[in-house]
């Protein structure tokens, strides 16, 4: 049940993914996040072995965004916007003998609903299409069904294991854990403007991933669909494994997870049909300490870079949340080049870089916590930057973002 608290004697809980690996270190996909990593879950635990865990978010909100821009895209969508971002998730494993398991993993998203095909508001965000068209300064949606993974592994002995992860949408080993499973951005409605330069894989139609861990550290590889997924948000996209990535992942200790990861990507945006490949490469840290048991802080920093043709583009985020009591403090920054392609400029524009900025803080209370669901209620201030090379279509160089929210999500497990 969700709260449901670990005794002494209690078998430790394992990652779906790979039974040699803490529950808590479990990030999206095959990712690490630090093992003191807070659980917003329920649970349940079978007398033969299984266990079942849920979990998700939904902000139910009002958004507005800055700049004077056109921000609507086929005619759709302007820059304030009532709206829903959310994600569920069911995990499921179960031993074979004492050495191996078998998982199950699926993630689904509301938003083609809620957001419906042309997103949210987002200042500088850049990725995919509607009705035929390139989408900015907007969040496209995500797929319903954005995993669908079958995994196995074995426990070589204490300290070592290996995995397979197979998926027909799911997340290759490229990047960091995808924001909405990090604890420093677990409070952030808003998705990075450097999502693709950084974590944008984790929905990919088709993964295979092999894996050894060493306890403390892991190597793994993937080879995926580098393709973003169609404008059919409800449906299953065609099935490839175009493209490959490596990702080599560090635990130091409880508190701490690096990774460094390098992707080569396969015809990855449908708006640039002309883009026969990109060159991904990211690292990051995440930080996370537990400072009691109602305290917590959790950060990250991470690096993507994209390379296409020869062009290299790089995007920077520092992002934390301080969480205590019924209160929890958050923000993040960002900077990320991006070109006139992405933004969406005039062709004249299209070969141009522009470093723009993100920075946001917010605060959410809970009015309801430790009940089997927190409900929180919160709001976001966001200030962006851009050259003046952008002030033609932007009306300036600074602008200044809002928003207000209501955050529902499971009680956090005692463990």
């Amino acid at each position: 049940m969700g709260g449901m608290k670990m005794g002494e004697d209690a078998k430790p809980m394992t990652s779906t993914i790979s039974i040699g690996d803490p529950m808590s270190r479990e990030g999206s996909g095959t990712s690490w996040v630090p093992d003191s990593s807070p659980m917003y879950a329920y649970s349940k635990m079978y007398e033969n072995g299984g266990m079942l865990m849920l979990m998700g978010t939904a902000f139910v909100r009002y958004t507005q965004i800055g700049s004077t821009r056109d921000v609507s895209v086929a005619g759709k969508g302007d820059r304030n916007r009532f709206d829903a971002p959310n994600m569920f998730m069911a995990m499921y494993s179960h031993p074979v003998g004492e050495r191996s398991q078998w998982g199950f993993r699926l993630m689904a998203s509301l938003d083609p609903l809620t957001q419906q095909g042309y997103g949210y508001p987002l200042l500088y965000q850049s990725g995919e299409l509607f009705d035929g068209e390139p989408i900015h300064d907007r969040q496209h949606p995500h797929d319903f069904i954005s995993e669908l993974a079958a995994t196995f592994s074995h426990k070589v002995n204490e300290k070592q294991s290996f995995f397979f992860y197979g998926a027909i949408v799911g997340e290759p080993a490229l990047g960091p854990p995808m924001f909405m499973h990090r604890p420093s951005s677990a409070n952030n409605p808003d998705a990075p403007i450097g999502h693709h330069w950084q974590d944008a894989s984790h929905i990919s139609w088709g993964v295979v991933t092999s894996g050894y861990s060493f306890g403390k550290f892991k190597l793994e590889a993937s080879a995926f669909n580098g393709t973003e997924p169609d404008e059919n948000r409800w449906g299953f996209d065609k099935l490839r494994l175009n493209s490959w990535s490596t990702r080599f992942s560090f635990n130091p200790t409880p508190d701490l997870a690096f990774q460094f990861s390098h992707g080569y990507l396969k015809n990855p945006e449908r708006a640039e049909p002309e883009l026969d490949h990109l060159r991904r490469t990211t690292a990051s840290v995440i930080y996370n300490k537990k400072i009691g048991e109602d305290r917590n802080w959790a950060s990250a920093f991470i690096w993507g870079q994209n390379n296409k043709k020869g062009e290299f583009t790089n995007s920077y985020l520092f992002e934390s949340d301080y969480t205590f009591g019924k209160n929890a403090i958050f923000g993040r920054a960002e900077w990320v080049q991006k070109d006139g392609h992405e933004l969406v400029l005039d062709e004249k524009d299209h070969d141009r870089v522009f470093l723009v900025g993100a920075y946001s803080i917010g605060y959410v209370r809970d009015v309801v916590k430790d009940k089997g669901i927190d409900v929180g209620l919160g709001g976001m201030a966001t200030f962006n930057t851009n050259p003046s090379a952008l002030t033609p279509y932007y009306g300036g160089t600074r602008h200044a973002g809002w928003q207000l929210f209501v955050r529902f999500r499971p009680s956090k497990m005692k463990h």
